[in-house]
């Protein structure tokens, strides 16, 4: 036992309120892992909504446990390491967490593999966005991994696991679940993503309040899943679909609640101002004496009342995101925004006496020249004159990571000589302007692409790193013959089969297809 690991473990949960700790009696002990640190995975409101509905079970206990880059792990609830659990539940909504997943597993003392673990071996089953939308460089590690939302398969999935089969007949069973692909067990047909159709009986709200994270000073609630924009880049946009918005009432109840324990309440969705209720929720929520919170708003729609109200609770900087400077680009990626529509947000932004202002673009998209770079820096210096004097514009840049599911599924990653001889160009036109860029490693972004584009002979290579790096990472491929150039560069022809086909249907690649031209 790790004594370093078990005293801090203690003492978050004694900054914590409304953690559940019951009695391991006769019941079915479930550790819900996040692969990265505490202060990240508390931020992360699909925890939240996890934890909330599993310990909703009587028969089951749920405690959380979470990777501070090296020692024992140990649940935060009770400080018992991983071993001592029937069912490891990884949530693993980001590619770059993948790197952690086998180091969790070795110092729970497991093996790395499903297919080397017996009757004795607690079952290790995934879910979360990157999972659901490509599951198979993690798939060598995991009994199941769930396809879709957690509220609709976890409860079938641990009934399952709860009559104690042993491992071979619980794997046959599971693969029997909408929703749950087993890697080895061959699905008959693609595994189909499960959805709730109904958001109000399932909203996410803060389940534990701690002061130890990203976003410790607000509540979090959210008010709508998935988005009606469908940008062709997007992950959250095909794996969420279909767009379901919260009930007026029932987001005004968890407002009540959660005004009992933070005065800033944190509105959570891909396309906040999208909810057709978006003002009277956000004028009611300021009657209740709420200050109000959102990671980020919509050009379009931008709606004033919301806007201020979000400026009147105290937030500092405001973030919009057009994603390209260009109006060529903006078409192709179906953002669904011209520049008259940016003027106009940034017109009120203006108005409204805006002092820090980001937004996010997006480079090394598909057919993106020099030009479409150049309209970045242009555009970007028409709008810091809007702000005027006093105000500050900052520029955060992604490259452009192509994702399973999304009609660019089939496209490459710019190569990282591009990628930064585009971050040099924009730096060049923005910086004597005074307006900052700020980036994602491209380095890491070739990282992303490649596990997000990757097929089972990734896991090999997670599986032969010796330390989560960039370095360790370049070796691991090569020691396991693996194409990372094929995965993150290359211009896939839209008639292969896609590593991930385990859980596309055909429909949904013709779907795809159409949406591209392909």
């Amino acid at each position: 036992m790790s004594w370093d690991a078990v005293k801090k473990a203690r003492e978050q949960l004694g900054r914590e309120r409304n953690a559940v700790i019951k009695d391991w009696g006769g019941r079915l002990p479930v550790a819900l892992v996040y692969p990265n640190r505490y202060y990240i995975g508390m931020s992360n409101l699909g925890m939240h909504a996890i934890y909330r509905l599993l310990n909703r079970e009587n028969k089951l206990i749920c405690e959380r446990a979470f990777w501070e880059g090296s020692g024992l792990v140990v649940s935060i609830e009770t400080q018992r390491p991983l071993s001592d659990f029937a069912v490891l539940a990884f949530s693993i909504p980001y590619e770059l967490d993948y790197f952690n997943i086998p180091l969790i597993l070795k110092d729970a003392g497991l093996p790395f593999f499903a297919a080397e673990r017996g009757d004795a071996h607690p079952l290790v089953i995934a879910g979360g966005a990157a999972v659901t939308a490509n599951p198979m460089p993690l798939a060598p590690f995991f009994d199941a991994v769930a396809i879709g939302e957690a509220e609709v398969i976890l409860p079938k999935l641990l009934e399952v696991v709860d009559k104690g089969l042993g491992r071979t007949k619980t794997l046959e069973a599971l693969a029997e679940i909408p929703g749950v692909y087993v890697p080895q067990m061959k699905p008959e047909g693609p595994v189909t993503r499960q959805f709730v159709p109904k958001l109000d009986e399932n909203l996410a709200s803060s389940a534990v309040i701690s002061p130890d994270t990203e976003l410790g000073d607000l509540y979090l609630i959210e008010i709508a899943r998935g988005c009606a924009w469908s940008c062709r880049f997007c992950l959250a946009t095909r794996i969420f679909c279909p767009v379901r918005y919260g009930g007026l009432e029932r987001i005004l109840a968890q407002a009540k609640e959660g005004l009992k324990y933070r005065k800033r309440l944190g509105l959570v969705g891909a396309a906040v101002s999208g909810h057709p209720k978006i003002e009277p929720l956000v004028l009611e929520l300021q009657r209740m004496g709420a200050q109000i919170s959102v990671s980020s708003l919509r050009i379009k729609p931008l709606h004033r009342t919301v806007l201020k109200a979000v400026l009147e609770s105290g937030a500092k900087t405001l973030t919009l995101a057009p994603e390209a400077g260009s109006e060529r680009l903006r078409r192709l990626i179906n953002k669904g925004i011209n520049e008259d529509d940016i003027m106009r947000a940034m017109a009120m932004v203006a108005e409204l006496g805006v002092k820090q202002l980001k937004l996010y673009f997006m480079i090394g998209l598909p057919t993106e020249t020099d030009e479409d770079i150049e309209a970045i820096v242009k555009l970007s210096r028409r709008l810091n004159e809007m702000l005027g004097k006093g105000a500050r514009l900052t520029l955060n840049v992604a490259p452009f990571v192509p994702k399973a599911g999304t009609p660019f599924q089939w496209q490459p990653m710019a190569r990282l000589e591009v990628v930064n001889s585009r971050l040099k160009q924009l730096k060049a036109g923005l910086e004597p302007a005074g307006i900052k860029v700020k980036a994602e490693s491209p380095a890491w972004s070739e990282v992303q692409a490649i596990l997000a584009r990757g097929d089972k002979t990734l896991g090999s290579a997670l599986a032969e790193m010796e330390a989560p790096t960039l370095a360790g990472f370049k070796r691991a491929l090569a020691k396991c013959g693996v194409d990372g150039d094929y995965f993150a560069h290359t211009e896939w022809d839209a008639n292969i089969k896609l590593p991930w086909s385990a859980v596309t249907s055909k429909e949904e690649v013709e779907m795809l297809r159409r949406e591209t031209g392909g």
